[in-house]
C-alpha cells in the first residue's frame, strides 16, 4: 500500500475540479503478495464450497446451508478483514475488503449473504458500537459463530428511511428499550443471531439504532420472500413484538440511527461496485467459453465481428469499473491514515473518510451496478436461445443482477445524491467548484476550449478529459445558476449532471491507471488496456454530448440555448479513432485468455 506522505490528499468530488497525477492513485496491479493471497483463498473457497452447490443454494429448502456456508467462510477468515485485530479480526485496509468483495461477487446469493453480514450486518458496531459492545460481539461476527442482519427498511420507508414507524419505549424500570415495528427485504434475518435495527424513541424526529440479539424474544418472521433473483438469499419481512432491549444495547447515541444508516450505506456502495465487478467477470467468461464452443455456418461465433464487440464492450466497462473503485479505495484508506496521524480516533477516522468520499462510493454504486447489468444482458445475448434456458449459467446471472440497481439506494438516488453533495459542499465553501465553473465561463467567453495536447502518451486522452471536466462545470452551473436551491427539484436535470460526473470520474480512472501501469512496466505491454481507454473515451464523450444537451434543453432558451450547446459540442469533441478495429483486438485478447486476465 502507498503511504500518505507518498501523495497529495485530495477531497471528495475535488476530481472535477482538479488535476490528479497517475503517481497520487492506487492501482490494482499494486496489491501485496498477501493480499493476493487472500484473493486466492477466497477463490478457492468459492470453487470449492460454493460454484458446485449454486442448484442446491437458489432451491433455499433450508437456511441452514446459507448459514453453514457463511460460517465456514467465517472460519477462513474471510469475514474478518475489517474487524480490528484486538477483537480477533484481521484489521486489514479497506482496499483489502473491497478486493474479497470483487471476489465473492462471483458467487451469486452467497455473495449477498456474505456483503450483508460482514457489511451492514458488523461495521454498525465496528464504527458505532462502543468498547463492550465490541469485545462482546465483534469476536463472534468476525468468526462467523454469529450472523448479523441489517433491519432498516420498512414497507412505508425506503428511500426515505428516517420515516420509519418502528418505536422504542423505555421500560418503567428504565432497563431495556421495548420494540414494536415492522421490517422488510431483511436479508439473512432467516437464520440471524444479530440484528441491527433502526427505531424512533418515543417521538424522536431521528432514528436510533440497536443491536438486537434473537434470544431477547419479541421477533417473529414470515416465509422466505420468493423473489426474481438472488433466490438462494434469505429474504423475510421481521416483526418486533414488545422486544425487550437492555439499554446497553443502543448503538452510538440516542437520535444518531440515521447517521449511522447513512454512513454504513456509503460503504456499501462503493463495496457493491466491487461485488458487481466479480460477477460482471463470471459473466464474460461464460461469454467467452460459449462463444468459442458455439458454431454457426460452420465456425465458432467468436470469429464474428457482432460477437467481438460484445466481449470487448464487457471487458472494457470491467476494467473501467475496477479502476475507479480501487482508486477510490485507496482515497478512503488514505485519508483515514491522515485522520488518525492528526489525533482522530481509528473508529471515527474510518467514518470521516468515508462520509467525505460520498460522492465517489454514489458514482460507483450506479456504474458498478449498470456494468454488471450490461455484461449479464451481452452474455444472454451471446448465448442466444440457450441463454434463456435456466440450465445455462448466464440465466442466473441475469436474474442475480436486476437487484444492484435497487439495492444500496436506487441508482436514481444515488446520481441525485451525488449532484445534489457536490452542490451542497460548494455551498458551504468545501469545494472550490463557483471559482472553477467561473474559470470556465471566462474561457469561453474569449473563444476557448480548444483540444490542445503534443505527442505523448495519454496526452490526447487528458486533453478529451479535461474538456469533458469543463463542459460538465459549464452546464452545471448554467443550472445552478437558473434554478439556485431549487434545482433538487429538477430531477431530470440533476440525472443528467450525474451521468456527465460518472463519466468523468471513471474515464479519468482508466486513463491514470493506464498511464501509471505504463510507467511501471512499458507502454508496448499495455496495448490493450490502451485500446480499452480510448474506446471507452469516446462513449463517454457522447454521453457527456447527449446527457448535457437534454440538460440544457431543459432550462435554456434563445441566446443563452445557442451559446451553452456550441460550447458543449466544442468541450465534448474527439479525434477519429477506429474503435472496431480497437474492440477485436480486444476480443481477440480477451478470448486467447479464455476469461478477464487484467
Amino acid at each position: 500500500m502507498q503511504t500518505v506522505e507518498q501523495k497529495e490528499l485530495i477531497k471528495g468530488g475535488e476530481f472535477l475540479i482538479k488535476d490528479v497525477n497517475s503517481a497520487q492513485i492506487f492501482i490494482q496491479e499494486e496489491f501485496t503478495e498477501e493480499q493476493a493471497m487472500m484473493a486466492q483463498a477466497c477463490l478457492d473457497f468459492l470453487n470449492k464450497e460454493i460454484e458446485p452447490r449454486l442448484e442446491e443454494i437458489d432451491q433455499a429448502k433450508s437456511p441452514e446451508l446459507m448459514r453453514n456456508l457463511v460460517k465456514k467462510a467465517g472460519e477462513l477468515g474471510l469475514l474478518a478483514t475489517a474487524v480490528p485485530a484486538e477483537y480477533e479480526g484481521l484489521g486489514m485496509s479497506f482496499n483489502t475488503s473491497m478486493l474479497l468483495a470483487d471476489y465473492v461477487g462471483m458467487a451469486h446469493s452467497f455473495a449477498v449473504a456474505f456483503s450483508a453480514h460482514t457489511g451492514i450486518g458488523t461495521l454498525p458496531i465496528v464504527y458505532y458500537g462502543n468498547e463492550e459492545q465490541k469485545r462482546k460481539y465483534l469476536p463472534k461476527l468476525a468468526s462467523g459463530e454469529w450472523i448479523s442482519c441489517y433491519c432498516l427498511t420498512e414497507p412505508d420507508s425506503g428511500s426515505d428511511a428516517n420515516s420509519g414507524k418502528t418505536r422504542a419505549t423505555l421500560s418503567a424500570e428504565g432497563k431495556h428499550y421495548i420494540i414494536n415495528g415492522q421490517k422488510m427485504w431483511i436479508t439473512n434475518a432467516g437464520f440471524a443471531d444479530i440484528f441491527i435495527v433502526f427505531a424512533k424513541i418515543d417521538d424522536d424526529k431521528n432514528l436510533s439504532a440497536f443491536i438486537v440479539e434473537k434470544g431477547f424474544g419479541g421477533i417473529t418472521m414470515n416465509e422466505p420472500e420468493k423473489k426474481l433473483g438472488i433466490k438462494g438469499s434469505d429474504t423475510r419481512q421481521v416483526f418486533f413484538n414488545d422486544c425487550h432491549v437492555p439499554v446497553e444495547n443502543l448503538l452510538s447515541e440516542r437520535g444518531n440511527g440515521f447517521k449511522i444508516a447513512v454512513n454504513i450505506l456509503n460503504i456499501g456502495r462503493i463495496k457493491l461496485a466491487a461485488s458487481c465487478n466479480g460477477a460482471a467477470k463470471k459473466a464474460l467468461e461464460h461469454s467467452v467459453r460459449y462463444a468459442k464452443e458455439r458454431k454457426q455456418f460452420n465456425t465458432a461465433i467468436a470469429n464474428f465481428g457482432a460477437i467481438k464487440e460484445k466481449i470487448a464492450k464487457q471487458a472494457t466497462l470491467i476494467f473501467v469499473n475496477e479502476s475507479a473503485y480501487y482508486r477510490a479505495g485507496q482515497n478512503i484508506d488514505d485519508c483515514i491514515e491522515a485522520f488518525i496521524a492528526n489525533g482522530m480516533p481509528e473508529a471515527e477516522a474510518k467514518l470521516k473518510a468515508f462520509e467525505q468520499f460520498a460522492i465517489e462510493c454514489a458514482i460507483m454504486k450506479v456504474f458498478g451496478s449498470e456494468t454488471l447489468d450490461y455484461c449479464v444482458d451481452e452474455a444472454v445475448q451471446i448465448f442466444g436461445g440457450m441463454g434463456y434456458s435456466a440450465e445455462a449459467p448466464v440465466e442466473r446471472c441475469y436474474r442475480d443482477s436486476r437487484i444492484n440497481r435497487i439495492f444500496e439506494g436506487t441508482n436514481e438516488i444515488n446520481r441525485m445524491l451525488c449532484v445534489g453533495t457536490i452542490v451542497k459542499r460548494a455551498m458551504k465553501g468545501e469545494l472550490n467548484l463557483m471559482p472553477a465553473i467561473m474559470e470556465v465561463q471566462k474561457e469561453l467567453m474569449s473563444g476557448g476550449g480548444d483540444l490542445r495536447f503534443d505527442n505523448s502518451f495519454m496526452s490526447y486522452e487528458k486533453a478529451v478529459l479535461k474538456n469533458l471536466k469543463k463542459a460538465t462545470l459549464m452546464t452545471a452551473g448554467a443550472a445552478v445558476q437558473k434554478f439556485t436551491t431549487n434545482l433538487q427539484n429538477e430531477q431530470e436535470v440533476m440525472l443528467n449532471l450525474a451521468d456527465m460526473l460518472i463519466q468523468v470520474y471513471t474515464l479519468e480512472s482508466a486513463i491514470l491507471r493506464l498511464e501509471k501501469l505504463a510507467s511501471i512496466r512499458g507502454q508496448a505491454s499495455v496495448a490493450i488496456q490502451a485500446d480499452m481507454v480510448r474506446s471507452f473515451l469516446l462513449e463517454a464523450a457522447d454521453t457527456v454530448y447527449i446527457s448535457g444537451k437534454n440538460a440544457i434543453n431543459a432550462f435554456a432558451e434563445g441566446e443563452m440555448h445557442k451559446a451553452l450547446m456550441g460550447s458543449l459540442r466544442k468541450l465534448s469533441r474527439t479525434e477519429a479513432y477506429n474503435a472496431k478495429e480497437a474492440r477485436r483486438r480486444i476480443a481477440d485478447f480477451i478470448l486467447e485468455q479464455g476469461k478477464y486476465p487484467f
